[in-house]
């Protein structure tokens, strides 16, 4: 399958791969219920930086409006699921995530950078993968949904970079980008047999 990169996002060093995009579309049941998921873990990231860093106003700010658009997406993935019959269900977690957060430093400022610049890769990659399934579903009206999501994925991961270059020297916000982005490429390599958004 020839994978159109809708959009191309030059901070991720590796593009999502045909076999993903395969995956993806003849898995939509589990890729639904993963996306519910993803999105009620989206905001609760936001909420968790708002209690962690609440003197930050900027942060506050960028992650309210966040953490209200990611439950409204929660919301909208939710009538998709009702509509399809899907049961809202657990999930085991691919080791996506977890592993990107493991990067994560514990030491104050660096903690922070870290936190940011994590948030922004999986909301990029979400971005780019959300953009393939606009451009390859057979269904315009899910096609349609996702290619709906794309501008508010792209204002997600615009405000995480914004907030690492507001708090940090914008050379080392890119050195430690560079890092993080290339731990990120090596997570996807292999495909985790198990269909998600980020497997």
């Amino acid at each position: 399958m020839a994978v159109t990169n809708y959009p191309t996002i030059n901070l991720l060093k590796l593009a999502s791969s045909s076999q993903w995009l395969e995956q993806a579309l003849n898995n939509m049941d589990l890729i639904l219920l993963d996306h519910s998921h993803c999105e009620l873990k989206a905001a609760n990231n936001a909420i968790n930086l708002m209690f962690r860093y609440p003197g930050y106003e900027k942060l506050v700010a960028s992650m309210t409006a966040i953490a209200r658009e990611e439950l409204e997406h929660f919301h909208q993935v939710n009538q998709i699921l009702a509509d399809r019959q899907i049961p809202l269900a657990p999930l085991n977690s691919p080791p996506y995530a977890a592993a990107l957060k493991k990067q994560i430093r514990s030491n104050g400022q660096e903690r922070l950078l870290d936190c940011l610049l994590v948030g922004g890769l999986i909301e990029a990659r979400s971005h780019e993968r959300l953009g393939l399934l606009a451009a390859h579903l057979p269904d315009p009206d899910l096609a349609g949904f996702y290619r709906g999501l794309m501008a508010s994925e792209a204002r997600h991961f615009g405000a995480f970079w914004s907030l690492a270059d507001t708090y940090f020297e914008r050379s080392i916000v890119q050195a430690r980008l560079g890092e993080l982005a290339e731990f990120e490429s090596e997570l996807l390599v292999e495909l985790h047999p198990e269909p998600r958004v980020h497997s």
